[in-house]
């Protein structure tokens, strides 16, 4: 113990004599919520539509109507919808509504299916789905306040409420921010530690550490123990900014938490240590740390992107890489609460992941200097 105490002492001190360790734990994660919170928003609460009326009459204003009267709606009107065609292609509208000619006979008629053209932009398929929601839900609005109007029985006409639980407001902050946490826990759990034992070969200190009493195994211990300590100081400063900065709800245990984000940094460190040892160049491991750990956990988790519409074969890849678990987790605890069901299984395989990187590193690390 006295000499675990003394590598933990050095590997200490050596962090607060290296900005770059305290740049990566403390300020990096503040620019990365920062960039996540304000910079990345999939939101979208103001779409530009155009609104062609072919034939303005009574019905066709009371819809045009509902139209401007949508805060989420900037509507742009037109009677033909060629003089809109190029600001569709321009990208300054993002869809149009074209209200035909026969809209009011049909209306008359008292007609359940009244068809309306909807376009929208389909190179941006997420403002896309946001054009389409917004449009059908004003019809629809539209379409019952007529019905009152009219005297027609509520239940002849087609009646759509929307429930959005855990996050009714639909902030895509609410889970960009837990699963920018992953992101910041990978790059100072396998980031910096792949660079530690690189640093000690490019520094000739490690031939210096092999010739103390010391085992490979105190040394081990000291760097996971010392950098452990260092990413879970980083994870409540993360936690308190998205808590009270960002007024993120947090409705799961701290205390699962913890645990939960334990396992993964255990992990996390192991990939590291044993890309370190393994490289013993420290822009080789740099680069193996980006592309084995970071470049998945921020495409392959889940954090960004959905996992369900990636093709077959990439779904399955991503089972092998822990940041997939941990997003889970994170955004569970932060908008679900203390779900067991699903926190148990993730753990689970975090813990494995880790288990074998820890296994892989203990083998690879050997007292020796021709290794």
């Amino acid at each position: 113990m006295r000499i675990l105490i003394a590598l933990i002492r050095k590997e200490t001190l050596q962090i607060f004599r290296d900005p770059s360790a305290i740049l990566i734990a403390f300020v990096l994660p503040l620019i990365l919520l920062f960039v996540f919170g304000y910079g990345v928003n999939l939101d979208s609460n103001k779409v530009r539509i155009g609104v062609v009326v072919e034939n303005s009459t009574q019905e066709t204003e009371s819809l045009l109507r509902a139209f401007t009267n949508s805060p989420f709606l900037e509507v742009t009107l037109s009677k033909d919808r060629r003089h809109l065609k190029q600001q569709m292609i321009s990208g300054d509208l993002r869809g149009l509504v074209v209200i035909p000619q026969n809209f009011t006979i049909n209306a008359a008629l008292g007609q359940k299916s009244i068809p309306i053209q909807i376009i929208t932009d389909g190179s941006e398929p997420n403002i896309a789905s946001f054009v389409t929601s917004y449009v059908h839900e004003v019809l629809n609005i539209w379409a019952n306040h007529r019905s009152e109007d009219k005297g027609i029985l509520l239940d002849q006409t087609i009646k759509i409420k929307s429930r959005f639980w855990y996050n009714p407001e639909l902030r895509s902050r609410y889970f960009l921010i837990p699963g920018s946490i992953a992101i910041v826990m990978t790059i100072i759990g396998t980031l910096l530690t792949a660079l530690v034992i690189a640093r000690e070969w490019e520094r000739g200190t490690m031939e210096a550490l092999m010739s103390t009493p010391a085992s490979m195994l105190q040394i081990m211990l000291s760097k996971l123990i010392t950098y452990f300590i260092l990413g879970i100081g980083s994870m409540m400063l993360c936690w308190a900014i998205a808590v009270f900065w960002y007024e993120i709800p947090f409705r799961g245990s701290f205390l699962l938490l913890l645990i939960v984000s334990s396992i993964f940094l255990l992990g996390a460190l192991g990939q590291g240590l044993l890309i370190s040892c393994t490289t013993k160049d420290q822009f080789i491991a740099s680069q193996a740390a980006l592309m084995s750990a970071f470049l998945p956990a921020f495409m392959l988790s889940g954090f960004l992107y959905e996992i369900s519409s990636m093709p077959k074969p990439i779904q399955w890849l991503t089972h092998i890489f822990p940041a997939r678990y941990f997003v889970s987790s994170l955004q569970t605890l932060f908008l679900t609460g203390n779900i067991l069901p699903l926190l148990v299984p993730c753990a689970f395989f975090m813990a494995l992941i880790g288990f074998i990187f820890l296994i892989l590193t203990s083998l690879k690390m050997k007292k020796r200097l021709d290794i």
